[in-house]
């Protein structure tokens, strides 16, 4: 590292960054080693993280495989066996649903969680075009839908086995008329509190010393990601996790929510910002690998 303080001196040339991009951040988070510094431009609350939250749901699935109640490679109809099933969707497993390769198409709209009765089944009586990437935050709420069956409800899942122990309390995520978690959003946490989910994922499942996810789903969310398209940054993704800019990993929310990875450093930054947060992730990652990445 070049810094005494990488954290300190990424955190402010962010910062300048931000102001002279007019990025709409609203909180920073830099962490390196064990080296911390933070900035706010708008008051500390809870805010919906978006995808970041599609991050949160393959933790779920991974603490599930762990306890032994499920494999990511079961099949929804396995799952969910009462469900209609579209043209191939038999052969869609769990982990297809969390790394958007199902085939199954079914576009966002602001009122995704009513537009059908039932979202999972809505979008599982459609057909599926193979193993090629379509990302939809029906996907994640179906496989969601689908680890409830084992888990029972997934939002007092999570928080008794992941939000409890990373000292994340009254964690209120958005439900749809069914009762279920959004599960690809709707997800309202502080800075802060992505922050340690992100040194949670840095340091491979582990939290202050104690294993809480095994690491090879860590590993999942960023390796061996299906092709997902031509642009860079929006080329490879993994389970939620998208490769880049560069050497980086991210997982990335609408309105420029980011968790980003590289080396050991991580830095979180919310922010209401769609259009600005592919240039702020690529400063990110410059300053990062500038002051605190070894080649």
């Amino acid at each position: 590292m070049t810094a005494a303080h990488p954290a300190s001196e990424v955190r402010d040339r962010l910062v300048a960054i931000a102001d002279s991009q007019g990025f709409a951040a609203h909180g920073l988070h830099v962490r390196i080693g064990d080296d911390t510094a933070g900035h706010r431009w708008t008051p500390d609350v809870r805010e919906d993280v978006h995808s970041i939250a599609k991050g949160v749901c393959v933790l779920a699935a991974a603490l599930a495989a762990d306890d032994g109640l499920i494999h990511l490679d079961d099949t929804v109809a396995t799952l969910l066996p009462e469900h209609e099933l579209g043209e191939g969707v038999a052969r869609v497993t769990l982990r297809h649903l969390l790394s958007m390769s199902s085939g199954i198409d079914l576009p966002w709209s602001e009122t995704l969680m009513t537009d059908w009765p039932d979202l999972a089944r809505e979008f599982l009586r459609r057909p599926s075009r193979g193993r090629v990437f379509q990302y939809s935050n029906a996907s994640t709420y179906t496989a969601m839908t689908a680890l409830s069956a084992r888990v029972g409800d997934v939002g007092d899942y999570l928080s008794t086995r992941l939000f409890a122990p990373l000292g994340i309390e009254d964690v209120g995520w958005s439900r749809c008329p069914n009762g279920r978690i959004e599960a690809g959003g709707g997800l309202p946490l502080r800075t802060e509190e992505v922050a340690r989910l992100g040194m949670l994922i840095r340091d491979r499942g582990s939290w202050q010393g104690r294993r809480l996810v095994a690491p090879e789903w860590i590993d999942a969310m960023h390796e061996h990601g299906v092709v997902a398209g031509v642009n860079p940054g929006y080329d490879r993704y993994a389970l939620a996790g998208w490769q880049g800019p560069g050497r980086a990993w991210r997982l990335h929310g609408a309105h420029g929510q980011l968790l980003l990875f590289l080396g050991d450093a991580v830095v979180t930054a919310t922010a209401h910002d769609h259009a600005g947060a592919d240039a702020f992730a690529a400063a990110i990652v410059a300053v990062l690998e500038e002051v605190a990445v070894s080649p």
